[in-house]
């Protein structure tokens, strides 16, 4: 099952999980278009690796996946699953763009450390994962 959260903050404004700008928002929604899969989402995931033990990860997925949840913010579907969630939860997805181009990043409010190319992060009390897929920045 599926879950789609929307939980409360204090003043009863609600709160969600994970967000999108409205520039990263602008740049989903046409890449979902272009896609060519129906009732696609943003996927954003955490893996093992990076040089400070976790790395973000992002695709284009048209499946909703047991434990799931599923985010709607300014007309893009977000999908989360339940062992990234927790790292994520209260996360920008945003759009960037400088003199090396432009691609998606994630504003982490959990993140108490990043790597220098911002690609990977840690968190408070999480140990960085051993083992295949912890590298350095330069082996992305």
């Amino acid at each position: 099952m599926t879950a789609t959260t929307t939980p409360e903050q204090p003043g009863g404004v609600p709160a969600r999980d994970i967000t999108i700008s409205e520039f990263g928002a602008q740049k989903a929604l046409g890449i979902l278009a272009n896609s060519g899969k129906e009732n696609a989402g943003v996927r954003v995931f955490i893996k093992s690796g990076g040089c400070s033990g976790y790395q973000y990860g992002m695709a284009i997925d048209d499946r909703e996946l047991e434990g799931d949840t599923i985010v709607y913010d300014r007309g893009v579907k977000l999908l989360v699953d339940r062992m990234s969630l927790p790292l994520l939860r209260g996360s920008e997805v945003d759009f960037v763009e400088n003199m090396m181009g432009g691609g998606f990043t994630v504003h982490n409010p959990n993140a108490t450390s990043a790597c220098g190319c911002g690609s990977s992060f840690r968190t408070d009390g999480a140990q960085s994962p051993d083992g295949e897929g912890s590298s350095g920045c330069g082996s992305h």
